[in-house]
């Protein structure tokens, strides 16, 4: 029997997510921001000891399908990208990811060379 992580055993464990209002706050009033064509990224440098990620997606006139299918993009990049690569550079910064307009009719790709190039332009100007 699978457990609730599924067959790869593959999930984004509860701390490394941002959960808590006042913690989404903090990143978007105190951390660096890069805007692409479909997303805004936020990066709070030292906000802990090991990366955490969190993502807001507006209705925007969308469906909840369509929302729901944004979210997962996302929360996957999250997962597969920008976790994994922060952790294998030893920050422990939270990035908070706002979706914009574009981000519901982009493809999977482009959201991720997307978040990739925005953290990289961000963790670059240290």
């Amino acid at each position: 029997m699978e457990g609730r992580s599924g067959p790869g055993g593959e999930r984004l464990p509860r701390a490394a997510r941002i959960r808590l209002a006042r913690d989404i706050r903090t990143v978007l009033k105190r951390g660096r921001r890069v805007r692409t064509a479909s997303l805004d990224i936020h990066v709070l440098e030292g906000a802990g000891q090991r990366p955490r990620v969190g993502w807001i997606v507006p209705k925007l006139g969308q469906g909840i399908v369509a929302r729901n299918r944004l979210k997962r993009r996302l929360r996957e990049i999250a997962r597969r990208r920008v976790l994994g690569e922060l952790w294998r550079a030893g920050r422990g910064c939270d990035v908070l990811i706002r979706a914009r307009r574009k981000a519901y009719s982009a493809s999977y790709a482009v959201l991720e060379a997307e978040t990739t190039g925005g953290l990289e332009a961000l963790c670059s100007r240290n």
